[in-house]
């Protein structure tokens, strides 16, 4: 499974280009870390690790969505390639034991491509601006546990999925209940939801209580496999794919859009969406890390009295980012090959997606930022939030469609478009961080800002939608 893995990769790529990749997250990190104290500034460490460990859960959240993966590679052959979760209809082994080693597999695959250059750098960095490397042990030990706590629990809830919808959204909405608990109460603290935060709390470098931090680790990581055990007993061995049936939508759908552009492609990429549960999944890869986002803000905010600035113009620009994992999403719906004997083109495909991507996100991240700046009492920024939103949006979207096209999952493990992308998203997160930030003292100077950088993107935006023809034009589906 590791070396169907790597060769899924490396076939948009190249061996070489996909190799330094951990070369590249090594001098990233270690370099980040090396001027820690200069790009955090005034952020308190405890802020710094409740952002880390948030981060790494939803990584790990993302990652195990290969449930519903899972389900995918059984629905579907690649051309003439198949796949080896396919392999117990074929050969004497157990579904089980095939699940079981995707999940081995992608702790292995992600960790040694992502995680242990990520440490290695991180111990480098701190090395060189005295800063614990005991600290960093202990950090990177917490944050390994929390991303397999994620991916067991993003396992658990995807197969529910392919069991039956509703015990999957009964099971999505119980995880966003708890975080809205958590954001809106002071009834209990994060590692109520991600156990390790207690661990973190409890260790290096805050002062600490090695008992009671190994216990929250123990919890933690005896979850993970209290969830995957849950998982492997939950999966069905079916010696058949269950066959979803739709009433016609194509009719509708064509009517609804018969005065957009490529309105024929459009209406199939809605009926694609509804008919391969995209939207279910909308609400776990894209809705969830919204809110999760929404209320630790708040949490921070209100609940710890912390002038951090996590405000709604923050927000707004945040949300543009998580837009990326839905359009990943929308470019793995179905195959492309077959549009290979059609009259279209792969620049029309992708507008096609673009145009989906806007009307299905569009609404949901405006009702978003005006829910942050209701729970933040900010009336007075949401206009400025909302021009943020969808600037950084379009930026972002745009972007990542002119850099991979119909492939984004896969030439995100390409280290050139991975530098661009870095280099494309990383200036103006940081810059509209900053200048959100400096709203709250009232500079004039960070209002001017904000308008002009997104000024700038809008701009920019313009220039990768015009380049998808550039770069795209001669490209195939296959």
């Amino acid at each position: 499974m590791l070396t169907e893995e790597y060769r899924m990769h490396v076939k948009y790529s190249s061996r070489r280009l996909f190799l330094s990749l951990p070369l590249y997250i090594f001098f990233f990190t270690a370099l980040f870390t090396y001027g820690l104290d200069i790009l955090t500034g005034d952020l308190r460490l405890w802020d710094l690790m409740l952002m880390a460990y948030g981060g790494i859960y939803i990584y790990g959240l993302s990652v195990g969505a290969f449930g519903v993966l899972g389900q995918t590679y059984l629905e579907r052959r690649y051309g003439k390639d198949n796949f080896l979760i396919s392999m117990p209809f074929l050969l004497p082994v157990s579904f089980r034991k095939v699940f079981l080693g995707m999940y081995l597999r992608d702790v292995i695959f992600y960790s040694g491509l992502m995680l242990l250059p990520a440490f290695g750098g991180v111990a480098l960095g701190a090395a060189l601006s005295s800063h614990s490397l005991l600290s960093v042990l202990v950090i990177f030990v917490g944050l390994l546990v929390t991303f397999l706590y994620g991916m067991s629990t993003s396992f658990l809830i995807s197969v529910l999925f392919a069991i039956d919808r509703r015990v999957f959204l009964a099971a999505v909405v119980a995880l966003i209940a708890l975080v809205a608990g958590y954001g809106l109460t002071d009834l209990y603290g994060l590692d109520l939801i991600i156990p390790s935060v207690g661990y973190q709390l409890k260790a290096l470098p805050f002062p600490a209580d090695w008992p009671l931090a190994m216990f929250y680790l123990a919890i933690c990581a005896g979850l993970s496999v209290v969830f995957l055990a849950l998982s492997l007993m939950l999966v069905r061995p079916g010696r058949s794919v269950l066959a979803g049936t739709h009433r016609e939508m194509f009719l509708q759908h064509l009517r609804v859009f018969s005065r957009f552009p490529s309105r024929t492609l459009l209406a199939k990429e809605f009926v694609d969406i509804r008919r391969s549960g995209l939207t279910v999944r909308m609400i776990f890869a894209y809705i969830v890390p919204l809110v999760f986002l929404s209320f630790t803000t708040y949490y921070v905010n209100h609940g710890l009295n912390i002038p951090v600035g996590f405000n709604a113009v923050f927000y707004g620009a945040m949300v543009g980012f998580f837009g990326v994992l839905l359009y990943s999403w929308m470019t793995n719906t179905d195959l492309n090959d077959y549009y290979e004997t059609l009259p279209v083109r792969v620049p029309q495909v992708i507008k096609v997606k673009l145009t989906a991507f806007f009307l299905l996100t569009t609404g949901v991240s405006t009702l978003f930022v005006f829910g942050i700046s209701v729970l933040n009492d900010e009336w007075q920024l949401l206009w400025l939030a909302l021009i943020v939103l969808y600037c950084t949006t379009a930026y972002m979207i745009l972007a990542t469609a002119y850099l991979t096209g119909l492939n984004t999952n896969s030439f995100f493990f390409n280290p050139t478009v991975l530098t661009k992308f870095t280099a494309i998203s990383l200036l103006p997160d940081l810059l509209l961080t900053i200048l959100s930030f400096s709203l709250q003292s009232g500079a004039w100077w960070a209002l001017t800002g904000i308008l002009g950088v997104c000024g700038v993107l809008l701009v920019l935006s313009l220039y990768f939608y015009r380049g998808i023809e550039r770069k795209w034009g001669g490209a195939s589906f296959l």
